[in-house]
């Protein structure tokens, strides 16, 4: 699936895309390299450094109790507002690891800093595999040797092959944005592909940009869009341990966005569709998926809505119908019904693709074979209303494959 690619995320007028091999906004080197830590010999140690002489930062992360250690690290020991580089590899999560995956979290965090010739706290880690394996330090850390010497602006797509698992496609991008002051360069590598919940996917996304932001302006930007993207999808309801998503702003290109300006809304909408395009294409590759959907919740509280579109987005019994391509409203009805339980019938409107097919929660009349082929397609809407104004949300998921039983079976084996 290309960038922008879903009917459901639009480009800004102000945002355009540029050739992949663009480069990183200035201010910012990466390499990618292979450590070994992968059995198929791609790369698997990424660094990221940011050579701004004022550079901003934030951070995101999972809301998991059993965080992983380059997690826990980052969190506790970095100065999250002032990054300047950034540590990842695939191949091991070194999650579930207690005192020996925090001390050798903090071996390669040095090394790092060593490498990129920062202070330790400068230092975000990001890591991404199998739960409970040690960490393979003395191969990550000639893994930092060998990005050292690789560093360049144009290393973002190595660096994008080192984060990657089980992804079927790169999630990439470059893009240029017009400010009122000036023209500002804004870059992203993301991984994602399964172990998918709304409150927060399992992913890696790290964010650059040449532009001036204040750490406040950083933590703004970054907090919102990731609100509305990663928060927003489902590939199958599961938490990960090591979610991370990092923007980092160089502020090379000279160009200020001052806070509460027309500049800071216009380069926040360019986040905005970038992460929600991002999220959308982790939808898309969710480990074996042939379509992918969105659930609009409107009606009644904030938390009912937030219940229903998150119980319906997780169901799988709905999973397995959006897969087969049946528009099983009866699934849609039953997994808002077992998400607010309650002792009234439950007056639920339903819509498929712009077809209404329940009123009040009673079934209604509709051509089977128009509605069945207009859920045959990659991408399916599904509208629910329930009783009661002004709530609205929103959920991405993923259908129910073969395929992800086959591979998720066999994940370590």
């Amino acid at each position: 699936m290309r960038l922008f690619g879903s009917r459901w995320v639009d480009l800004p007028g102000h945002v355009r895309e540029l050739p992949a091999d663009a480069g990183l906004p200035a201010g910012f080197r990466a390499a990618g390299v292979a450590a070994g830590l992968k059995a198929s010999g791609d790369p698997d140690v990424g660094l990221l450094v940011c050579d701004g002489d004022q550079p901003s930062s934030a951070a995101a992360f999972t809301s998991s109790s059993t965080a992983a250690a380059p997690v826990l690290v980052t969190r506790e020991r970095c100065r999250l507002q002032g990054l300047r580089a950034v540590l990842a590899n695939s191949g091991c999560a070194n999650a579930a690891t207690g005192s020996r995956g925090l001390d050798d979290a903090a071996k390669t965090q040095g090394a790092a800093a060593v490498a990129a010739g920062v202070s330790e706290a400068e230092v975000a880690l990001a890591s991404t595999g199998a739960i409970s394996h040690y960490l393979p330090v003395d191969a990550v850390l000639k893994g930092i040797l060998q990005a050292r010497s690789q560093l360049r602006r144009e290393g973002d797509g190595e660096f994008q092959r080192a984060i990657q698992t089980t992804d079927r496609f790169e999630k990439r991008a470059n893009l240029e944005v017009e400010l009122s002051s000036g023209s500002v360069r804004l870059c992203a590598q993301c991984k994602g592909a399964g172990m998918i919940s709304p409150r927060f996917a399992t992913m890696l996304c790290f964010l650059q940009t040449d532009a001036r932001l204040s750490p406040q302006t950083a933590e703004l930007l970054l907090g919102a869009c990731v609100a509305r993207s990663f928060d927003r999808v489902s590939v199958d309801g599961q938490l990960s341990t090591n979610d991370t998503a990092i923007l980092m702003a160089s502020g090379s290109s000279g160009v200020e966005v001052a806070a509460d300006s027309e500049d800071e809304l216009r380069l926040g909408e360019a986040i905005d569709a970038l992460l929600r395009s991002l999220a959308v294409m982790m939808v898309a590759d969710g480990e074996g998926s042939k379509r992918i959907a969105r659930v609009v919740v409107r009606g009644g509280s904030q938390e009912r809505a937030e219940v229903v579109a998150r119980a319906v987005a997780n169901s799988p019994l709905v999973k397995a119908a959006l897969h087969g391509g049946d528009p099983n409203w009866g699934r849609i009805v039953q997994s808002a019904g077992g998400a607010l339980p309650a002792p009234e019938p439950l007056a639920i409107d339903v819509w498929i693709e712009g077809t209404q097919v329940c009123s009040a929660g009673v079934a209604l009349s509709y051509e089977e074979a128009e509605l069945a082929r207009a859920v045959s397609g990659e991408e399916v809407e599904y509208e629910i209303a329930l009783p009661g104004d002004g709530a609205a949300t929103e959920v991405y998921f993923s259908d129910l494959s073969a395929d992800y039983v086959e591979l998720n079976a066999h994940y370590t084996t």
